[in-house]
């Protein structure tokens, strides 16, 4: 396993001077935010890829992840989402998810993250879910057209949740181009026993997301070693699971003081990695 931050704590900072202050920390990857003012795919342009894929060769870095969650370009964190109500706003999601998976090609990476589902906002949980269905599988065409594995992400407050939601759903997609982007804090803020969790979606692991929360399990990013989760049984897990993959540190919480927090991260989660 190897340590990434996500540009998404660097709004502050220009794609390239976010992915420099990364490697200067002292980390071994970055993970690309596909949204504004970093890489949105829109304004991705072949000289702007260029430059990104130079300025992370030449910090000597890998990309863990593209994470596509957020879409704030059009909407904010969670809209336009997979299941809205208005279809436009719903093909707006899939498409800025195609985009992202062909701007990950492009720059080398493996994965993109994205929402899973999205807030239900008033639409029942079956309606919900046949829009989600139908909007991935649209999405997988694009991912093994650009040999990129598209990654779900579970967050408190959405359509999938939690482990037994995230479990049902992978029961309906056997594509080796989905996967899950294990968010640790995540699953954390709704309870789950996350050695337990690891093991049980070992096989669909692609990506992890890691940041500590408070015990009372509020759903907000702190810097891990200010929170209550239990990183040596979180890393024993992932190793035990057979993971070596990235693990992405997401602190856009912290985009006030974005190096410090990185650099604090990093001090204490190293040693699980020994």
């Amino acid at each position: 396993m190897q340590l990434a931050f996500s540009t998404n704590a660097f709004t502050s900072y220009s794609l390239t001077d976010a992915i420099k202050a990364i490697a200067a920390a002292g980390y071994a990857g970055v993970e690309i935010m596909a949204d504004v003012p970093h890489a949105y795919p829109p304004k991705m342009t072949p000289e702007k890829i260029a430059e990104t894929r130079h300025a992370i060769a030449e910090c000597r870095m890998g990309i863990s992840n593209v994470n596509a969650f957020m879409l704030k370009a059009v909407g904010d964190f969670w809209h336009p989402s997979w299941i809205e109500q208005d279809r436009v706003k719903r093909e707006q999601r899939l498409r800025h998810t195609i985009d992202s998976l062909k701007l990950a090609q492009a720059l080398g990476a493996r994965t993109v993250s994205t929402e899973a589902g999205g807030p239900l906002d008033g639409v029942d949980r079956d309606t919900a879910r046949k829009w989600f269905d139908e909007g991935i599988l649209c999405a997988l065409d694009a991912a093994e057209h650009c040999c990129v594995k598209l990654l779900i992400e579970p967050e408190p407050g959405l359509l999938i949740e939690n482990v037994d939601q995230a479990e049902e759903f992978f029961t309906r997609f056997r594509s080796p181009w989905l996967g899950l982007n294990f968010d640790v804090g995540h699953f954390f803020c709704v309870g789950a026993d996350l050695r337990r969790a690891i093991r049980r979606f070992a096989p669909y692991i692609g990506h992890v997301h890691i940041e500590d929360i408070g015990a009372d399990r509020r759903h907000h990013h702190l810097i891990p070693g200010r929170g209550a989760i239990d990183f040596g049984a979180v890393f024993d897990a992932l190793r035990s699971a057979g993971y070596d993959g990235w693990v992405t540190v997401e602190l856009y919480t912290e985009g006030a003081t974005p190096v410090e927090a990185a650099v604090a991260a990093l001090k204490h989660l190293k040693r699980f990695l020994n």
